[in-house]
């Protein structure tokens, strides 16, 4: 969930899609009350510029109707110091927008985005498309039979409250894997069900592919979503750790902002007071 009355947090460093990033915050600023903290993160002091930071903090508050813009420079890698600076202020957000070319690298790597997604302890929100949506009408939920799958739930109701929106989740499985199908199709139905009875529009799609994260983000373009909503797995292989993960994946190649959760820890009743369980 995204707490309100928080902080939304912003690395900047001046560059197209970061400064786009401003822009994608606001809606999500308003709805959960939240004020923006815009970060310079720099590397050498000769591109320090507090009063351009300045500048565009006064200039995305009046832009953005009113919004409570703060400021703050640190010297360093992006991906560390946002994650760093997340953990101090208690964010509820991270916002990063991510350049079109610059694609995954190793969590063995030292400084990447894939770090700062896996490590964070709020949702994290990348940008890597041109387009602005100043509203999701159409939110995009992945799902599959991971145990941790269920915890994105909260957070998409919450988000389709906030704009009236309707909830798409769709399923990629095997075309081979029938077995894996049969226990999908029941489980998409009881998911769906749930959402109903918060009184949020939802429908389910379940897709035979090989190619999960391209059919998932072919669907999202299709259907006009604004925003895809999915989980960070709890573990990963020895393969995802060099290959990537479909998580990240899912954020390398999608031109439609990308809302990643980690997994929580489950209270002994669930997520949804017993109702979910299995």
């Amino acid at each position: 969930m995204i707490k309100e009355n928080g902080t939304v947090l912003i690395p900047i460093d001046f560059s197209k899609q970061s400064l786009n990033a401003i822009k994608h915050a606001y809606s999500l600023a308003h709805k959960s009350k939240s004020k923006i903290l815009l970060m310079q993160v720099y590397q050498k002091e000769s591109d320090l510029n507090k009063t351009e930071l300045e500048n565009l903090a006064k200039k995305s508050s009046e832009e953005s109707g009113g919004l409570v813009f703060e400021t703050t420079t640190v010297k360093g890698d992006i991906y560390e110091a946002t994650e760093k600076m997340a953990e101090k202020m208690a964010a509820n957000l991270i916002v990063v927008g991510l350049e079109p070319n610059v694609k995954f690298r190793s969590f063995m790597s030292k400084s990447n985005a894939s770090k700062l997604i896996k490590n964070a302890q709020c949702p994290v929100l990348t940008i890597r498309g041109s387009v602005f949506y100043p509203e999701m009408k159409n939110i995009l939920m992945p799902f599959d039979l991971n145990p941790e799958a269920r915890e994105k739930v909260p957070m998409v109701i919450q988000l389709a409250h906030y704009f009236k929106s309707e909830i798409r989740i769709v399923s990629v499985f095997d075309p081979n894997d029938a077995k894996y199908e049969n226990k999908l199709l029941p489980y998409m139905s009881q998911v769906k069900k749930f959402i109903k009875e918060k009184n949020v529009a939802c429908t389910n799609k379940s897709i035979p592919s090989k190619d999960v994260v391209e059919s998932i983000v072919d669907y999202a373009h299709k259907n006009h979503c604004e925003i895809i909503v999915q989980m960070n797995p709890k573990d990963i292989t020895y393969s995802e750790m060099f290959n990537g993960t479909l998580s990240q994946k899912m954020v390398d190649i999608s031109d439609i902002p990308v809302l990643t959760l980690n997994p929580m820890k489950r209270e002994s009743g669930g997520l949804f007071g017993g109702g979910l369980n299995g």
